[in-house]
């Protein structure tokens, strides 16, 4: 016996959602024997883009029944089947929320439409359920609204059990009672975490750390190791008696920090820290005439010195030097993308200079170029980053002195870090290396900080 579920929430922080519709099936194998389907009030405000995406909106649900008034039904009606919904790990994640905040354990085995049709339907383009359902011809009403995605969703499950000839998909993704299910114990450390960014750690029955992470959301990337599958997930889970965690405010430092107590920690379950976190490279050289050019490089390619950032992947090293080249005015064909015997095609357009052609004076190119440089590399920076701190009116500061990362710390006043010698005495120092740097300059490239200070070598 299968219920098949879906379920619309109000959006918001990960384990803080409420559920605003319910829609579920009880389905036989052959046929719908019942089935409930109910507005649901949240008695919390939902999130503007959920209203956009749902039509579901806060006046809908003021006289609609909250969820202790129909938990009852949920039970009876879900009582000794296998729940069905596409992304079960959501479905069930917030329906056993829902019943923990009654205090009750709400347990069921679990069925995934989405893993199923990777596995019987291979060629798919996309598995989300909207398209997945178009591609295969299924109608599909009121997308969005539990009763409506529920119904695709049934109409899919049947389809794919048509075609699970031998019966073994099923057999072998069926969860387990005990996979994907927390228990008491690892519900109660959860429950202690934080919805923030941080770094965690996971310790055994002695203390020791056996994996340690950065999250953006500590609690729900704790909760996916307890609910993740294959043995080294389970042999961590078995493993973990305790989670213990440290706010950082912001990803820039929660990274520096994994990456240096990574070095300084043994861990059983963590994967071998690389050596280098990088294998590619912008480098910077001079052509004949005196311009400065950028070519995109792997490291110790042959001809690779006077490096200005590193990658993880050539692709990211190309896309900056496309980036600069189109931002800083720089030419095509100095920089590698126009093979042209003469001018390259921006300068008939004007949007290149004419260095391609020994056109421009060479001192204003390379000051755009060095401008370039500037942007995008920490070498000889003296600098502080300042960014959000682990409170309201803190912040973080992580120095780089001689474009070498020195160590990070808190503050709270501005003098803190206007002058030198106190901000020197209120950061952990740590040792900068070629690791450290990539992680800076990658995370410079991607994200924004509150400021960057230029101090005094």
């Amino acid at each position: 016996m299968y219920t098949i579920l879906d379920i619309e929430t109000t959006g918001g922080k990960y384990n803080e959602e409420g559920i605003t519709e319910i829609a579920i099936h009880r389905f036989d194998g052959h046929k719908v024997v019942d089935k409930f389907i109910s507005l649901v009030n949240p008695e919390k405000e939902i999130q503007p883009f959920v209203v956009k995406l749902t039509g579901i909106n806060n006046k809908m649900l003021r006289t609609a029944p909250k969820f202790h008034e129909v938990a009852k039904r949920i039970v009876e009606i879900t009582k000794d089947t296998v729940l069905i919904a596409h992304n079960a790990q959501f479905d069930y994640r917030i329906l056993r929320t829902e019943f923990r905040r009654l205090g009750y354990n709400y347990e069921r085995k679990t069925l995934c439409t989405v893993e199923l049709s990777q596995k019987l339907l291979p060629e798919a383009e996309s598995y989300s359920l909207g398209k997945l359902v178009r591609s295969l011809g299924i109608p599909v009403s009121d997308r969005h609204r539990a009763n409506g995605d529920a119904l695709a969703t049934l109409k899919l499950f049947k389809l794919l059990l048509s075609k699970d000839m031998d019966k073994s998909i099923i057999k072998t993704v069926v969860k387990a009672e005990t996979l994907g299910e927390l228990s008491p114990s690892q519900i109660d450390m959860i429950e202690q975490l934080p919805s923030e960014v941080g770094v965690y750690y996971m310790h055994n029955k002695d203390g020791e750390i056996i994996f340690l992470g950065k999250s953006n959301n500590i609690k729900k990337r704790v909760n996916q190791h307890f609910t993740k599958s294959g043995d080294r997930a389970r042999k961590l889970q078995k493993d973990t008696k305790k989670v213990t965690f440290e706010k950082t405010g912001n990803e820039l430092v929660a990274l520096l920090k994994e990456n240096e107590e990574l070095k300084r920690n043994k861990t059983k379950f963590n994967q071998k820290q690389k050596s280098r976190l990088f294998s590619h490279g912008l480098y910077q050289t001079v052509s004949e005439q005196g311009y400065i050019t950028f070519f995109a490089a792997a490291l110790n390619a042959k001809g690779s010195t006077g490096l200005v950032t590193t990658f993880a992947s050539n692709h990211g090293a190309k896309n900056l030097l496309y980036k600069i080249t189109a931002d800083f005015k720089l030419c095509d064909k100095l920089n590698g993308f126009s093979e042209a015997k003469n001018n390259c095609s921006k300068y008939e357009s004007g949007t290149c200079n004419g260095a391609c052609i020994n056109k421009e004076d060479i001192e204003i190119y390379n000051k755009r170029a060095r401008e370039a440089i500037q942007t995008y590399s920490l070498n000889n920076k003296n600098i502080t980053i300042v960014d959000k701190g682990r409170e309201i009116g803190e912040y973080t500061a992580i120095l780089i002195q001689n474009g070498q990362f020195k160590g990070m710390g808190y503050y709270d006043l501005n003098h803190q870090i206007n002058n030198i010698h106190i901000l020197e005495s209120i950061i952990t120092p740590i040792k900068g290396d070629n690791n450290t740097t990539h992680i800076i300059e990658s995370y410079l490239r991607k994200r924004r900080v509150l400021k960057i200070l230029e101090m005094k070598p």
